[in-house]
């Protein structure tokens, strides 16, 4: 079974709060907190917890969280970076002594300390009005009382089935027996539902202190794991500084490193100087810039996207427009580059989203992630949680600024954006999807910007992907046989997949400030479950 793309959906709108999530039940546990009186953040971490539930295989407390968050009255606009680090134990030789050539997929070895939690409480405790206790509420009645599973949800579970039986915590927590829930099915967590109801008790401390934490280190050494006590009582979230770039007048904001934010900024640098529009939405011609200006963006990202306390990322000289010239200069209109390396700027020194708005202007954009669907396959017994497998990011090349270290962060892909107008929010937006994600925070962005498109068409449009090896892309239907077939004579390997609404194409969500009046419009991605949905 495959699933069909449904039919347009029209954009949301509200004088109110908003949320735009990827599961219609998450989302209306974000607006329940907005009509409690709840502020955005309150309502993303409630909308968070709530998708740890009803996606258990895209994200939860096992997993990490990247966020940007706009306070309205005061102006600011503050980045959060609760990204997990890798064991102390952890490092490249310990890793080869356990015969690894190159970083695992799946398993324990993937898994780097779960920043989820700690990201909703520095959250809550640094911008938001409610307790722990009051956002998980909608989260803990769900995983207790059980939900419907819904028709993408079901066919990804389905997916991933040989990864849950492999560990048997996993399958005893997310299996039926042998098989998977089905559509319509109602799915139950007393697990999950007992984990969140102790942290919502105890906080922070539980998790990364006490009982749960005490849980994943038994968890890890049962499966000859690194994580110790010490790795989880040293993990803090970090306040990090947006990074930006200008595009046709408007300030796209992006997660520094050790998140891939950088691609999209460096894309669309790279792109400004075109006339994209007079190229037609989706042609041969605007298609191959697009995919010659993500491969410069990727090969940057490889080389320069790591943890910053570890090494040197010229973030300044990378996003100058004079840097951004060099690399466009390269693009041939005829043909790919088949040879792509990283630039050398010079030097000075230095997967759910979700966003929600309330009633004051306060803006929140997120993403919390597991990773690949249900991380590392690994399930810390009684618990419900799922730990990622973000440590699978890691490189074991002895010079790459990537790899494994003790304490050091990994290349992440999750990116929550924003963009400003005038020094005003315009859009706050996020497409989930791995390294698709700044693939299609461009192509929406240039939807908007460049094509006019209302929030939910430019949601709609199809989009390409570039596959990061050799020249390989991929196109959903409705980018028609003529244009693959212009692309492939300048050398592009176009192609279609078997299940083109599948994972690979991504889902986003998007919250507009109408520059005028400052109404909410809204669009959710008809690739997911989700819906946008206001307050008033």
């Amino acid at each position: 079974m495959k699933y069909t793309f449904p039919s347009r959906r029209t954009a949301v709108t509200s004088t109110g709060g908003m949320v735009a999530s990827s599961q219609y039940l998450a989302t209306q546990a974000g607006v329940s907190i907005l009509q409690q009186g709840g502020n955005a953040v309150d309502a993303a971490v409630a909308t968070a917890a709530a998708l740890n539930v009803v996606e258990p295989m895209m994200t939860g407390l096992g997993g990490d969280l990247f966020a940007l968050v706009y306070l309205h009255k005061s102006g600011e606009l503050k980045a959060l970076n609760a990204s997990g680090r890798a064991p102390y134990a952890a490092s490249l030789e310990k890793m080869r002594s356990l015969g690894f050539q190159a970083m695992p997929l799946t398993g324990i070895h993937t898994v780097t300390i779960p920043g989820t939690l700690d990201g909703w409480c520095t959250l809550l405790e640094s911008c938001g009005t409610m307790k722990l206790e009051q956002v998980l509420s909608p989260a803990i009645a769900l995983a207790e009382k059980g939900y419907p599973v819904t028709e993408i949800t079901a066919l990804r579970w389905q997916e991933f089935q040989s990864k849950l039986e492999a560990n048997v915590a996993a399958a005893r927590t997310y299996l039926l027996g042998e098989r998977t829930p089905e559509t319509g099915e109602i799915f139950v967590q007393p697990d999950l539902a007992s984990t969140m109801k102790k942290l919502a008790r105890g906080g922070r401390d539980v998790f990364y202190r006490g009982e749960i934490a005490e849980a994943i280190v038994t968890c890890s050494q049962k499966l000859g794991g690194m994580i110790a006590m010490e790795d989880l009582r040293g993990h803090t979230s970090t306040w990090v500084t947006p990074i930006s770039t200008s595009y046709r007048g408007y300030e796209v904001y992006e997660c520094p490193p050790n998140g891939q934010g950088l691609v999209t900024l460096l894309a669309l640098n790279i792109l400004e100087s075109y006339d994209l529009k007079s190229m037609g939405h989706n042609s041969a011609e605007y298609l191959h810039l697009l995919l010659e200006a993500m491969k410069l963006a990727f090969a940057d990202a490889d080389r320069y996207v790591a943890d910053p306390d570890f090494v040197s990322i010229p973030l300044n000289q990378l996003l100058d427009k004079k840097y951004a010239e060099g690399r466009r200069s390269m693009i041939q209109g005829d043909r790919v580059l088949q040879e792509v390396t990283a630039g050398i700027p010079d030097r000075e020194g230095d997967t759910v989203y979700l966003t929600a708005t309330d009633r004051d202007g306060n803006s929140i954009s997120l993403i919390n992630s597991l990773y690949n669907g249900f991380g590392s396959g690994v399930v810390v017994e009684g618990t419900g949680i799922c730990l990622q497998n973000r440590g699978a990011l890691f490189s074991l090349e002895k010079d790459h600024p990537n790899c494994i270290a003790p304490h050091k962060r990994p290349y992440h892909t999750i990116i929550p954006a924003m963009a400003f107008k005038d020094g005003r929010l315009f859009l706050t937006f996020g497409v989930m999807g791995g390294f698709m994600q700044p693939q299609g925070q461009l192509q929406v962005l240039l939807n908007i910007i460049d094509f006019s498109m209302d929030v939910q068409t430019a949601l709609d449009a199809p989009r390409c992907r570039y596959i990061q090896a050799g020249n390989e892309c991929v196109f959903e239907p409705g980018i028609v046989d003529e244009v693959l077939q212009a692309l492939a004579e300048k050398g592009h390997r176009a192609g279609r997949l078997d299940d083109p609404y599948g994972q690979q194409f991504g889902g986003g969500q998007i919250i507009m400030v109408h520059p005028d009046n400052e109404a909410l419009i809204a669009g959710s991605d008809p690739r997911k479950d989700g819906c946008a949905m206001g307050t008033w």
